[in-house]
């Protein structure tokens, strides 16, 4: 590969020999990254065979690395620079719907371009989505050597002190917004102890506006040398170092206070702010290594963060990341007590399970009745969804299992696990492999016990039906009609158990956040504190209320929820058009032998297996796609990387080739294992 570069800089010195850079254009800035960058941004030695090309030039024509230290200080003396390192790669003080809606209004009618900001300029020189790829990918001795090249220690000294200037500016501002930042109320409640203490975000703001003075004045005209003799600058370091530290701490705590995305969105603007200023800090000291390295991180920081200022999914993500953590962090404490280690829980998860399956053919027969009231679409769906969930609320209360409601939270509960044990690999896949193994187990014997209460327990209410009444539960079209929602080659069953297993995955997230929430906005105290409640509970009862619903919140809003979902799924699909509707295990297999005993005759031998198989199924489908789902949202929850789970899928492999009865049946030897909710306690 041979680049040319000779013309570029050619045209840098035919600009410099003007000397008017009033009316400069970024062409030939543009130009040169655009030959620097790799046609795969992932090709490591394209990148370095480039980059090495120019360091080449640079060191056997040391003029041609004057000229081009001299442009780019000439051209960034020619824009507004404190934009770009203080405003339009942070997030604004807009709040997050605030922030959200700009950059949706952005994508449909773009902001004017300022052609005075240095920052226009930036994204007119990085434009393409994997700039950021292919510079982190970027060697760092050919960073350092390519920055030692262009750095002239002699150079034009004024344009150094306009530059300085600029970032002096720029930590200004930063300094002040970190202090603006710590005195939201919000941010106070996190961490209250910035109350009762001398608040080291107001204190860093003092340090560092000494610390700009004293350096204007060592590097002022009257008092110019280079390099300059610096002011002390580590007590502002010390006390960004303290402010990072009470970040750090608010970000622990949340699993004990709960967290609101308006905290999330302070959090993560802090976080870029202190980031920065750092940064900025280490490009005003004299260590010329320092300097190299602070360049190069800044550079990669500004090309990934451009990108993300107009991303919308970058900001919800960046804005969802606690609050995502916190809600799986919820999820995967219940996850703890969805998995069973030894035949004592086994047994006990089935009874559990077995419980939930009367109660679910119940309210099977509930919808059937339901369905022959004539009723407009919605006030159908209300019925249904009360129906639904005021039966999954009533299992939760009596400790029942529903078996699809486990992949919610056992998911959340296994990346919890990854996280913890990020450093000892082998270790962790061989607790993972048995986690796992646990976790198939349990929910084997948990879709066991719902199906083999659920059928027989509908059989007796559907006897017991045409016992007492003299006519059948269903017609024999509605009866046909219901096998025929479950059969997996005539119907959209499987598409349409995906749709519950969203739903599932959808409650789970619900039950975190409210789990959340009832710590956050401290439920539980509030009631006990209500004065109308004390009155018509008392104090005793009101205490044990009030206790029950800090622990259970979520996982009574999670059934409410998901009962309406289901409840309302089909309705919508109806008034929409759509062929959408729910498909769940256990009330399918409760109509499955609903529907056997209601049609005409005899039920053929091939319907009965067809059927079973379309159970069979719908409970599969119902189960990967919420564990898939839950799996995912915990996972990027954690920052937690894919490439970790292909060990654990040959170990898992292993294991059934070997021992398969271990997936269904617990074994003979008791396995100590760490409880899930003991390890996810000490991840935050």
């Amino acid at each position: 590969m041979h680049i040319q570069f000779h013309d570029l800089f050619e045209s840098m010195e035919a600009q410099l020999k003007q000397g008017d850079f009033t009316q400069a254009t970024p062409e030939t800035l543009v130009e040169l990254v655009a030959r620097l960058r790799p046609k795969d941004a992932y090709d490591e030695e394209e990148i370095q065979d480039r980059l090495g090309e120019l360091i080449e030039l640079l060191i056997t024509k040391p003029h041609h690395a004057t000229i081009l230290h001299d442009y780019i200080m000439l051209t960034l003396a020619n824009y507004q620079q404190i934009s770009l390192y203080a405003d339009s790669t942070l997030l604004g003080n807009e709040s997050f719907f605030s922030e959200l809606t700009r950059r949706i209004g952005n994508h449909f009618l773009p902001p004017l371009r300022d052609q005075s900001q240095l920052s226009d300029l930036f994204r007119q020189v990085f434009c393409h989505r994997y700039d950021p790829v292919w510079l982190d990918h970027i060697d760092l001795a050919c960073w350092q050597e390519l920055m030692t090249l262009i750095i002239q220690p002699y150079g034009r000294i004024d344009l150094r002190v306009q530059a300085r200037e600029q970032v002096l500016n720029a930590m200004m501002v930063i300094s002040y917004r970190i202090t603006a930042l710590s005195l939201d109320p919000e941010f106070a409640h996190a961490y209250p102890d910035l109350n009762e203490y001398e608040s080291p975000f107001l204190i860093q703001n003092r340090e560092i506006l000494d610390f700009i003075q004293r350096y204007r004045e060592y590097t002022s005209e009257e008092n110019l040398r280079w390099p300059p003799i610096l002011p002390d600058e580590k007590q502002a370091l010390v006390m960004l170092d303290q402010c990072s530290d009470v970040l750090s701490r608010i970000k622990r705590g949340t699993r004990r206070s709960g967290v609101s995305l308006s905290l999330t969105n302070i959090l993560l603007k802090m976080d870029q702010c202190l980031t920065r200023i750092e940064l900025l800090f280490y490009l005003l000291l004299d260590d010329a290594i320092q300097v190299q390295d602070s360049l190069i991180a800044l550079l990669r920081q500004l090309s990934k963060t451009q990108l993300d200022a107009t991303s919308i999914r970058g900001l919800v993500s960046a804005n969802t990341e606690l609050l995502a953590r916190q809600v799986t962090e919820n999820a995967s404490r219940t996850g703890g007590h969805y998995v069973s280690t030894d035949k004592q829980g086994f047994v006990d998860m089935y009874r559990s399970a077995a419980g939930a399956g009367m109660i679910i053919a119940t309210m099977s027969t509930l919808k059937i009745l339901a369905g022959r009231l004539t009723l407009a679409p919605l006030s159908q769906a209300f019925i249904y969804s009360m129906n639904y969930s005021l039966g999954f609320m009533l299992i939760h209360i009596l400790h029942f299992t529903v078996a699809t409601k486990q992949p919610a939270m056992t998911a959340a509960a296994l990346a919890a696990t990854v996280q913890q044990n990020i450093g000892n690999r082998a270790a962790q896949m061989a607790e993972l492999a048995e986690l796992t193994v646990n976790i198939m187990r349990t929910q084997f014997v948990a879709i066991l016990g719902n199906i083999s209460i659920a059928m027989p327990t509908a059989f007796i209410i559907t006897s017991f039906w045409q016992m007492s009444t003299g006519q059948p539960l269903l017609s024999p079209q509605k009866a046909e009609y219901l096998l025929h929602n479950i059969n997996p080659f005539t119907s959209l069953a499987i598409p349409h158990a995906a749709i519950a297993g969203v739903c599932l995955f959808l409650s789970g997230l619900i039950a975190g956040y409210y789990d959340n929430l009832a710590v956050y906005r401290k439920i539980g105290p509030r009631m006990r504190q209500h004065p109308k409640l004390n009155q018509w509970l008392g104090a005793e009862r009101l205490d044990r209320v009030a206790g029950y619903i800090e622990c259970n919140l979520g996982a009574l809003a999670g059934n409410f929820w998901f009962g309406i979902m289901l409840g309302s799924v089909g309705t919508i699909g109806f008034i929409l058009g759509l062929p959408i509707d729910i498909r769940h295990i256990a009330f399918s297999s409760a109509n499955f032998i609903q529907g056997l005993m209601c049609v005409n005759g005899m039920p053929d031998i091939g319907l009965v297996v067809v059927s079973f198989l379309g159970v069979m199924l719908i409970g599969l489908t119902n189960l990967l796609v919420s564990f898939g789902l839950a799996l995912f949202v915990a996972l990027r929850a954690r920052q937690v990387k894919y490439e970790q789970w292909r060990p654990l899928l040959r170990l898992l492999l292993t294991h059934f080739m070997t021992r398969p009865s271990d997936f269904f049946w617990p074994p003979k030897e008791e396995k100590t294992i760490t409880s899930l909710e003991d390890k996810s306690s000490s991840h935050f």
